[in-house]
Order: C-alpha cells, then sequence, then structure tokens
C-alpha cells in the first residue's frame, strides 16, 4: 500500500473517533481500524493539520494524476471538516463549495413557481395547490404491508437490467430492512465482499412513485453497484486501497449521491411510468405511472428549494419558522413534513449533504448528456471522477 494512501485511511478513521458515522463505510484491513480505536481521542486541530501535511505530500507521492486529483480533494475537505470542528467559522456556501467542489447559490422562484402551474393542470380540483398535491401524495403511499414484496419486485427487476449492462460479482447482495427515527429516507452500508445492507426509513411515508427510485439509488445501479465495481475494478484489480474508505463531507459524496439519482434513467429509462406500473400490477397496486412520470417532471424544478432552505438557514440566519414557511410555500409540503426536513438540515453531519443530491444530479446528468449514456455511466461506477474533474469535462 502506498504510504501516503494509508495515512489517508487513518486519518478518515480518525475523524470517525470525532463524529460517528463521519466514515459511511470501511471495507480495508480490520487491524488497521482496531489501531485507531485503540488511540487517545484525536483533537480536531490536529486531524486538520494532518490532512494539510498530506495534500502537500501528493506531488511528491508517486501517485498517477487521476489518484491524485481525487485525494486531493479528499484531503481539503477533510481539512475543512477537522477546522470546523475545532471551532473556526467557515460560511455555509464556503463549507458547501470545501466539501464538494461546487458553488451554490439560491433557485430561481419565478421557476418554482411555473413549475407550481404545470402541477395544477396535472392535479385539477378545488383548493390550494398544496392541499390537492398532498392528497396526490398520501394517495401514491405504499401499503406497509406490501412494502417488502414491492422492494424486492424492483430489487430484483432493476438487478437483472443493471447486471446485463454493467456485470457484477455472482456473490452479490443486497439485504433490505425498515428503520425508524432517522433523518433520511433510505441508507446503503456498504459491508465489502459485494454485500450491502439497505434500510428504508419507515418514519417517512413511502410513495408509489418513489420506492423504484430508492431501489435504484441504493442499490441497482446507484450505491450498492458503484462499491461493488470500484471494490473489484480499483480495489481488488488495481490496488487504488483509498476506495476502501467512504467518508461523508467530501467530494466522492457528489459523485455517489447524483450517480445514484440518476439511477432509473440508466437503469430502465426516461419513460418508466409504464414499466412500474407493471410490476405493481403484479403485486394487486393500482398504480398511475403516466401521472407520476409527468408529476415527477413538473416538480423536478423545486427538489432545489431544499437547497435553499438550507442557505436561508445556514448562510442568511433566518428563524426556523420563517424556513418552514419557505418550505412549506415552495415545496408543497405539510408544515409537519417541512419541519420534518429541518432534522436533516440542521444535523451537524448532514447540513450540507442536501447540495450532494441537488448538484450532484444536475452536474451528472449534464455529464451523461454529454457522451454515449451507458458509457459514460460505467465511467461513473468504475474510475476516480472528481467533480471538479466532470465541470472541465462538460464546460462548466
Amino acid at each position: 500500500m502506498n504510504d501516503l494512501v494509508r495515512e489517508y485511511l487513518l486519518l478518515g478513521l480518525r475523524y470517525d473517533r470525532l463524529v460517528d458515522g463521519f466514515v459511511d463505510a470501511f471495507t480495508g484491513d480490520p487491524a488497521m481500524k482496531a489501531r485507531v480505536a485503540n488511540e487517545p481521542a484525536p483533537l480536531p486541530a490536529d486531524l486538520a493539520r494532518r490532512a494539510r501535511e498530506l495534500r502537500a505530500e501528493l506531488p511528491s507521492s508517486g501517485l498517477p494524476e487521476d489518484r491524485a486529483g481525487f485525494l486531493d480533494g479528499q484531503l481539503h475537505a477533510l481539512d475543512v471538516s477537522g477546522r470546523k470542528l475545532a471551532g473556526e467559522n467557515v460560511g455555509f456556501v464556503d463549507e458547501v463549495e470545501s466539501y464538494f467542489q461546487v458553488r451554490i447559490a439560491p433557485g430561481d422562484e419565478a421557476v418554482y413557481a411555473a413549475a407550481h402551474e404545470a402541477l395544477a393542470d396535472l392535479l385539477p380540483g378545488d383548493g390550494p395547490l398544496a392541499a390537492r398535491y398532498v392528497a396526490w401524495r398520501e394517495r401514491e403511499v405504499v401499503p406497509p404491508e406490501r412494502l417488502q414484496a414491492a422492494v424486492d419486485a424492483f430489487s430484483s427487476d432493476l438487478r437483472d437490467r443493471v447486471r446485463a449492462t454493467y456485470p457484477l460479482a455472482e456473490n452479490e447482495v443486497v439485504a433490505y430492512e425498515v428503520v425508524t427515527d432517522k433523518p433520511w429516507s433510505g441508507f446503503n452500508y456498504y459491508l465489502g465482499g459485494y454485500r450491502s445492507r439497505v434500510a428504508i426509513n419507515a418514519d417517512l411515508p413511502v410513495r408509489k412513485s418513489d420506492l423504484p427510485k430508492l431501489v435504484a439509488h441504493e442499490s441497482y445501479p446507484g450505491h450498492h453497484t458503484e462499491h461493488c465495481r470500484k471494490e473489484r475494478l480499483l480495489v481488488e484489480g488495481a490496488a487504488q486501497d483509498e476506495h476502501t474508505i467512504f467518508l461523508v463531507n467530501t467530494p466522492e459524496c457528489l459523485m455517489a449521491e447524483g450517480l445514484a439519482d440518476l439511477g432509473v434513467r440508466v437503469g430502465v429509462g426516461p419513460s418508466w411510468g409504464a414499466w412500474a406500473q407493471e410490476i405493481y400490477a403484479d403485486l394487486g397496486i393500482a398504480f398511475d405511472g403516466a401521472l407520476a412520470e409527468s408529476v415527477g417532471r413538473a416538480v423536478a424544478p423545486l427538489h432545489r428549494v431544499l437547497q435553499d432552505a438550507a442557505i436561508l438557514l445556514h448562510d442568511r440566519d433566518e428563524p426556523e419558522d420563517d424556513v418552514v414557511a419557505y418550505l412549506s410555500r415552495w415545496a408543497l409540503v405539510a408544515e409537519e413534513r417541512a419541519r420534518k426536513s429541518l432534522s436533516f438540515l440542521t444535523d451537524p453531519l448532514w447540513r450540507a449533504y442536501t447540495s450532494t443530491y441537488v448538484e450532484g444530479y444536475a452536474l451528472l446528468g449534464r455529464w451523461l448528456d454529454a457522451g454515449e449514456t451507458g458509457e459514460q455511466f460505467r465511467r461513473l461506477l468504475d474510475e476516480p471522477l472528481t467533480p471538479r474533474a466532470v465541470q472541465a469535462a462538460v464546460g462548466s
């Protein structure tokens, strides 16, 4: 193992001593993890300083350009995380850019208003649009007693589709479980050896139009597929041990979330409604795939509203009640759901993370549009690409 890579892995594990969950996945040497667990608790400033030292050593590390570029972004993000944990004041927009290599700004309310008009045409009736949209979403909830069967059906179908294009090890497997009291809707715990455990949060209603996207995001061709491909091709095939650890609030997160959010588009195609409707029909669950597709297209611009809320909270110091009102108005969600969103936006570890979905989907969508979709997506799965490298490639 390259010496600098070994120190990078140790550094990442030490951050997890400060913030539980900072290491999303570690599939490397267990002795390394045990060593860090037995050390005295580290100081954040010391970790930040070590990140800067390792970053300065990259030019003389002997690593090729793509690996050095990947590690440069990771180490810069770790430096900023350490300085924040040590008490340094870092502006929110600068924090996001340091972690994910993108510069965020508020969305355009005129675009949101146009999205509301498009949605109103799809959901005719009396009463405010927000109430009509909430009512439609409530009718969309997967019956809890059928959730496991639906998850299994979508996972099986997507697995077959993905393996035909992006081969996976024969022994790869995903196990699903339902959890509660989490700030997210779903989470992939990659265990190594081509195995994942995917948790689905039952505190948030699982909707029929969202479930195929959730399974694609967490499993096929999303997080599980990416982890499996990188483990085989980069770790086992090329001894790039830096990919045995996955660290929150680093550039690789934006790449992973953007890739995963494109899962249904890549795995099924842009017209996914009829496919999902057929799978639900086999389970005896009614689903209007064409309407779900149309609603999805109409509300897509509103996904940026959650990032706006994070900017209002952390960059402009707006009161939480005002941010809840903003979310309710533009995202068309009930006050209870808006307040639930704040649990994610105010979580110390996750507060910046919304941008990985918003900016990741937009950036990697342009990347797919810039070439042949299948090959462009394969490169996302298999190569240590960074947001900065993708921006340079697509000219933004």
